[in-house]
């Protein structure tokens, strides 16, 4: 399970709604495959908002074999299924999710089989790998190119599917291949080009029937202490300009050309507050979970600055983060 912050510990929520009818069944059968399973977990534990109602079901994965099975499972038995990373670009909502969430700890990595020294390395990395501890590891063997991903939270695949990025940097830089698994048993690989990357973006964004299960990263050798420093430097600047506390990071997409924070500061809405959810005063484009706050909560305050921004300066934020369940 994720770790709570100080002051932030949920309750088991109360379950809004029967469970998705096809659950029963589907149980069974994952069990039989040997999959660990839990009933009515709640995802409040699991995303970095802090917040989230039950899922009917909850597995666990920790293998591409298994992963396969979750999805087939679902997708023969009708079960709505929600694959889950770090949950760090999700806000839940307090209804939970009927269906099946699919929780990937996949976190094998390991070079090519043959590698000439100072050249270039493709590595293979599963998804379910956390991104930050991925970029240290990589570092600490003389690998480049995932410095900037150190403090990005969640996992290799969540930040694929959303082409993470930060300091002018993205995973699009460093994708080389992807392979897949669908909700049919079909399996296969995209290139970079196939993945289609745009700004916190790709083909799969949004979309539940596709999961990814091995990246191939191009990387490049480096000095381990000189990326050790690049790191801790970018670490500084994330705490001088980042809120600390329960999040999902920016809330909405920088539109084009222009910042999403300074539209919200500049419509008088840092510090604002809605239930246990505010904007953050040091980061506008943050709305942070301190007070035990709902989705309820964290979703109004995001159509009150959607609807301020729109009406002081024309501009339409775009979420970045995911809604997920009913609201």
């Amino acid at each position: 399970m994720g770790t709570r912050e100080a002051g932030l510990e949920s309750t088991r929520p109360v379950k809004s709604g029967r469970p998705h009818r096809s659950c029963a069944s589907l149980a069974d059968e994952l069990r039989r495959a040997g999959l660990e399973l839990l009933a009515d977990e709640p995802l409040a534990a699991h995303t970095s908002y802090r917040i989230g109602g039950p899922a009917d079901l909850f597995a666990y994965v920790r293998s591409a074999a298994d992963l396969a099975a979750a999805l087939r499972g679902a997708a023969a038995h009708g079960t709505p299924h929600l694959l889950l990373g770090g949950g760090s670009n999700l806000l839940v909502s307090d209804s939970g999710f009927r269906g099946l969430v699919i929780c990937n700890r996949c976190t094998a990595v390991r070079p090519p089989a043959e590698q000439r020294e100072g050249e270039p390395i493709t590595m293979l990395a599963e998804t379910g790998i956390g991104l930050p501890a991925l970029a240290r590891q990589m570092a600490a063997q003389g690998w480049g190119g995932l410095a900037w991903a150190e403090g990005i939270p969640g996992t290799l695949g969540g930040a694929i599917v959303n082409n993470a990025g930060a300091f002018g940097a993205s995973m699009a830089d460093s994708v080389a291949e992807v392979e897949w698994v669908d909700a049919g048993g079909r399996q296969g690989a995209w290139t970079t080009r196939q993945m289609e990357f745009g700004y916190r973006s790709s083909r799969l964004k949004g979309k539940r029937e596709t999961a990814l299960l091995v990246a191939k990263l191009r990387l490049t050798p480096s000095d381990p202490a000189t990326e050790r420093r690049t790191m801790e430097e970018y670490a500084r600047q994330r705490r001088q300009r980042q809120p600390a506390g329960a999040s999902a990071g920016s809330a909405f997409k920088n539109p084009a050309g222009e910042s999403a924070g300074r539209l919200i500061e500049e419509a008088g809405l840092k510090g604002k507050r809605i239930g246990g959810a505010h904007v953050s005063p040091k980061h506008a484009n943050f709305i942070v979970n301190d007070r035990h706050a709902t989705a309820g909560d964290v979703r109004a305050l995001i159509e009150l600055v959607r609807s301020t921004v729109w009406q002081r300066f024309g501009v339409m934020l775009e979420l970045e983060i995911e809604l997920v369940g009913a609201f």
